[in-house]
């Protein structure tokens, strides 16, 4: 399921061979600038103090080894991962570092150690709830009266996903224009629940984060179902506020150039090694969305 990084499994290969004797020593508990002061709340950048970076295989998974020192968490457990996918995909973070280790841009890093340490001491069940949650305030449920150019820019976009979902897991959810929002059935919440219950707790960490990142659970199916890409669903998830945006900045009503501008960056807006979130579309799919949004062919 962490689909992450396979484009760079040659790679990895290299990194599954450190130098002999890398791996003579770890890092230990106390001051180390792999342990932050505060847990979950490291420094937002530090000076880089590693040279390489591999991956060797143990008895409970795979390490991750910053020149001779093993990575912990920080909680000083032993950094550990079930997948070497997902493994390379970590490395890979912490290689493409350059003079300056930029941890606020570190999410698969950051998504293991809350997985290792689970410092909420949240279980499966309630990881599980958390994420379903969202369905009680799903950014795409909620539609607004107007401008029409916005009701019909919601309605041409958001409610392919809301089909697409309730056909797919066969459930209804619906939108609203009411503050309230839609009356989600329990049989829909229970279905969601069930469906979620497939997954092990790594995958429901990536599943309640890129939910939170979205406000949607629908969009955080589409990515887990690969029925949108990275790109699309971060554009759907700030389809209002983008055009607000874009209304206010030219200070008229906007035509079919509205969104011109949105694609820059949005795709950075969530991890996109995150588990299920492969970079499976193109740039091909990114502009089919926009020309859609341009009022172009469908």
């Amino acid at each position: 399921m962490w689909r992450s990084c396979l484009r760079l499994r040659h790679a990895g290969r290299r990194l599954l061979n450190p130098p002999r004797g890398a791996l003579t020593a770890s890092v230990r508990p106390g001051p180390n600038p792999l342990i932050p002061a505060r847990a979950y709340a490291p420094p937002t950048e530090r000076k880089r103090f590693y040279q390489n970076v591999s991956i060797t295989q143990g008895e409970g998974g795979f390490e991750i080894n910053l020149d001779h020192r093993k990575l912990k968490t920080p909680q000083a457990k032993l950094f550990t991962v079930p997948s070497e996918a997902l493994a390379i995909a970590v490395a890979t973070e912490w290689d493409s570092q350059q003079d300056t280790i930029k941890f606020y841009a570190m999410h698969l890093t950051t998504l293991c150690n809350t997985s290792l340490d689970n410092p909420t001491q949240r279980n499966k069940d309630q990881l599980i709830r958390a994420a379903v949650k969202f369905l009680d305030t799903d950014t795409i449920c909620y539609r607004v009266e107007e401008p029409a150019t916005l009701v019909e820019l919601q309605k041409n976009e958001w409610d392919p996903i809301i089909e697409w979902a309730e056909k797919r897991y066969d459930v209804e959810i619906g939108s609203s224009t009411s503050i309230m929002g839609p009356s989600i059935p329990a049989r829909t919440r229970e279905v969601l629940v069930s469906h979620l219950a497939s997954y092990n707790v790594w995958a429901l960490q990536g599943i309640e984060f890129v939910a939170t990142q979205l406000k949607s659970l629908v969009l955080t199916l589409g990515l887990m179902d690969l029925r949108l890409t990275v790109e699309q669903a971060v554009l759907l998830s700030r389809l209002e506020e983008e055009y607000q945006g874009e209304t206010e900045a030219r200070g008229h009503t906007p035509g079919k150039c509205w969104s011109q501008g949105l694609e820059p960056g949005l795709g950075n807006s969530i991890p996109r090694r995150s588990p299920h979130l492969a970079d499976r579309g193109s740039g091909a799919d990114q502009d089919r969305l926009l020309a859609q949004l341009h009022g172009g062919p469908h």
